[in-house]
């Protein structure tokens, strides 16, 4: 039961006479008149036990666009319901404007639409939905909480597709789809052509040259269907804030960007999220159900508060790939938790496979080794400063063993890692 701000309007009226003639007799009976109306108007209202609730959800929405959450909300009593419906959400859902004011009719029915704004990837939950059902005259009403299960995912925000055009253009000139020509040495041939003066004379065709009585030259095209795994780190590494958001969804970003571009390469991607034990992975899927896969797949996510298992990632990591492949890593380049655990185990994968180490860098390290001001101040430079002699420290050690990095801000990471495939692509290398 809840009681309406006119219960305690009607016991405020009550004071009147009280003051007027101050009776024992006459406070009483305007409290029993207060409760018999009370009752009355309870009576009469309708069963919030009658009411069917059936909610509506879309199945999945991008992290910082609007949704919805509908109700369907069917009066099956013999009374009209007149009250309030709540519509409870996480309040990571963003859900506003969720409770709204019914006045139905027996046997009909309402739709209530709740706006949702999400304000972190994954799975928000409905909670209960409330239904509160007044009496006619307004001073009391009947309530009760049901469950409708509700779920929403939510998908990585995807923020760096805004990119891809630019890298797109950048692929079809070396694969030499528009008026720009690349000539050099490539892993896959092409066709022949005839030599113009500037060709290098290394792909001269000597047995064309020979047959058509005119010099001849290979021409090379960018390889195709090679093997890229992404391998995302999710332990406790993972979890540190860059600015507003943990270090995993930069590398998230980072891993969509570069799924989108080295699908339209035609190259085959594959992904698992791995801590101490494969969280999720997306495999054999290709063309334009991959990055739905893959937004599906990460979108529920989130570090895990253990130290990255290593070896066991590179057994995962051996265990999908037979032939040489391009494993891109997508972690930290903390010193402790890379001399630890990595750089023993990244050693023999870089001699079978192209390796690449993509890794978030924190722009407030830069920031307090230039600031100098107080004492304080002067000894937040020097450990930022030693943190940062240390990652330099174990950049090179990666780059002996044959890693090629890409450190960079959490708004450059996808983009430069972009540019990093596109390198390695165009030099023959994947």
């Amino acid at each position: 039961m809840a009681l309406s701000w006119r219960t305690a309007a009607l016991a405020a009226v009550g004071l009147v006479p009280v003051l007027l003639v101050p009776v024992y007799a006459i406070v009483l009976g305007w409290a029993l008149l207060v409760v018999l109306a009370v009752a009355v108007d309870l009576l009469l209202a309708g069963s919030p036990r009658d009411v069917v609730v059936r909610r509506v959800l879309p199945g999945s929405v991008r992290l910082t666009q609007p949704s919805r959450s509908e109700l369907v909300v069917t009066n099956e009593g013999r009374r009209r319901l007149r009250g309030q419906v709540r519509d409870a959400w996480q309040p990571s859902a963003g859900a506003t404007g969720n409770r709204h004011r019914v006045s139905l009719p027996p046997g009909e029915s309402a739709r209530l639409v709740t706006p949702l704004l999400p304000t972190r990837r994954g799975d928000r939950l409905a909670d209960r939905v409330t239904v509160r059902s007044f009496g006619p005259m307004g001073l009391a009403a009947r309530q009760l909480s049901a469950d409708v299960p509700g779920r929403l995912r939510v998908l990585p925000e995807f923020a760096s597709r805004r990119h891809l055009p630019s890298r797109l253009a950048r692929l079809r000139e070396m694969d030499g789809r528009t008026a720009v020509q690349i000539r050099g040495a490539g892993t896959e041939f092409d066709s022949l052509r005839e030599y113009v003066i500037g060709d290098d004379v290394r792909s001269i065709d000597w047995r064309a040259t020979a047959r058509r009585s005119e010099v001849v030259v290979r021409t090379w095209r960018p390889e195709r269907d090679r093997r890229v795994l992404i391998v995302l780190d999710t332990s406790r590494t993972s979890a540190a804030r860059i600015g507003d958001l943990p270090r995993i969804d930069a590398s998230i970003e980072a891993a969509l960007l570069l799924s989108a571009l080295a699908s339209h390469a035609g190259d085959r991607v594959d992904l698992i999220a791995h801590d101490r034990r494969v969280r999720a992975q997306v495999t054999g899927t290709s063309g334009g159900r991959m990055l739905p896969a893959l937004a599906d797949a990460l979108a529920p996510v989130d570090p895990a508060l253990v130290e990255a298992d290593w070896p066991a990632a590179v057994a995962a990591i051996r265990q999908r790939l037979s032939q040489r492949a391009l494993v891109v890593l997508l972690t930290s380049l903390d010193p402790a938790a890379v001399s630890t655990g990595l750089l023993p185990a990244v050693g023999p994968l870089a001699h079978d496979h192209t390796v690449v180490l993509a890794s978030v860098a924190d722009p407030e390290v830069a920031e307090l080794t230039r600031n100098r001001g107080t004492v304080s101040d002067v000894y937040d430079a020097a450990a930022a400063e030693r943190t940062e002699i240390e990652r330099a420290a174990v950049l090179v050690r990666l780059r002996q063993r044959g890693v090629e990095v890409v450190d960079a801000l959490p708004d450059e990471l996808a983009p430069r890692l972009a540019d990093a495939y596109l390198a390695l692509k165009a030099a023959g290398r994947l």
